[in-house]
């Protein structure tokens, strides 16, 4: 890592070596150049390898660098869609060098051949896109059709040459599909409802509240009937002797014929 206030002066003198430097190389058809404007944005263009599924095909890549390069890796990513497990589909690319295995001894011209190399040879054991490397192991067939397709598609232009004709969009990226979440259904209950029948008091003057249940069959409702224990006060009459004398000089045992009710 360069002391602090030397890294743009340093990073400046290695880019300006590295354009000197391609104008020496021969780049076999591939584009390498800063932007006019800005040194530390750079484009590359890459031929599809012969050969390779992408033959055929030209791929737009674009180069970032850091503030500190070459002692940090620079940022490159597809600007051209491809189907490769190596390169997401927003252009993200998983690549070595870029990481962990960076030194500032690589330069932008031998990114770009590891790149091209990386579209021969994929690498399945360390996807960025986990299923397009499980089709390339399981369905490989299916997994080349559908990357020259996207080379035609993307990679081409839209018409397919020496035919003239459209070419159908291919089949979009292979999704797992989650399984299907299982609701347990509750069993059938078949237990008896038991009604307890506890007596309860009613009031405070003792009265008790007797219920009547009779024989219950099969789908029968129980009716419950409140029934009072005490019946109704009956209401008897009764007769008592008259204090006055009988109106007619009796004997004195007349009695009055209006009788009293007492409830």
């Amino acid at each position: 890592m360069p002391p602090p206030g030397l890294s743009s002066q340093t990073t400046l003198k290695r880019i300006h070596r590295e354009i000197a430097d391609l104008k020496k190389e021969d780049l076999n058809g591939i584009k390498l150049a800063p932007d006019e404007t800005n040194v530390y944005l750079w484009r590359a263009t890459i031929p599809g390898p012969e050969g390779s599924l992408y033959e055929g095909g030209t791929f737009d890549v674009e180069i970032h660098l850091p503030a500190d390069y070459p002692f940090s890796a620079p940022k490159l990513a597809f600007k051209t869609r491809i189907y490769h497990m190596n390169i997401s589909e927003t252009g993200h690319i998983c690549l070595d060098i870029l990481k962990g295995s960076w030194s500032p001894a690589l330069s932008l011209f031998k990114v770009i051949l590891s790149l091209s190399s990386l579209l021969t040879d994929p690498n399945p054991d360390d996807p960025l896109v986990a299923l397009i490397a499980q089709q390339y192991k399981l369905r490989r067939k299916e997994h080349d059709e559908t990357a020259r397709a996207w080379t035609r598609l993307y990679a081409m232009g839209s018409r397919d040459k020496g035919k003239g004709k459209m070419i159908a969009p291919p089949a979009p990226l292979p999704r797992a599909r989650p399984p299907r979440p299982r609701v347990a259904r509750p069993p059938v209950s078949s237990d008896v409802i038991v009604v307890d029948d506890s007596d309860e008091e009613r009031s405070s003057s003792g009265r008790a509240r007797k219920r009547k249940r009779g024989a219950v069959a099969d789908g029968e409702v129980i009716d419950l009937v409140d029934e009072d224990e005490e019946e109704p006060a009956r209401k008897r009459p009764m007769r008592t002797g008259s204090t006055a004398g009988p109106p007619d000089g009796g004997d004195g045992r007349g009695r009055d014929s209006s009788p009293i009710l007492i409830e």
